[in-house]
């Protein structure tokens, strides 16, 4: 067992949208991911995720209005809901989600990306 430093961690990341798993729970991993600008809108079919945010502020869109995410907050996203993250500043984010969970859910693109262990 080890501790994770979320700090030393999250300071090995340079690229924005290149989640990075940092542990794992049963069939769950532990992500972590800097991120600014706008995603795209997507959904999983069987998979929830969980923000939490530990630097900055989240605007996850939503089609029934968008929800603000603080400092300090975690918003837990159903699968199925349709929703686009945006970040108009950098922000740290830590989630929690099956590990069968594709970044782009539904959507294969440009943007998806399999996360490496760090």
């Amino acid at each position: 067992m080890d501790v994770i430093n979320l700090a030393e961690r999250f300071s090995r990341i340079s690229d924005h949208w290149q989640p990075k798993i940092i542990g794992a729970i049963n069939d769950f991993h532990v992500k972590i991911v800097k991120i600014q600008g706008e995603f795209i809108w997507h959904h999983h079919e069987s998979e929830d995720e969980l923000f939490m945010v530990m630097k900055g502020r989240l605007l996850m869109r939503l089609r029934d209005g968008d929800v603000w995410v603080n400092e300090g907050e975690c918003l837990i996203v159903p699968h199925g809901v349709e929703h686009c993250p945006v970040a108009p500043e950098e922000v740290h984010m830590l989630m929690l989600e099956p590990a069968t969970t594709l970044n782009t859910g539904t959507v294969v693109n440009d943007r998806t990306v399999s996360p490496e262990w760090i």
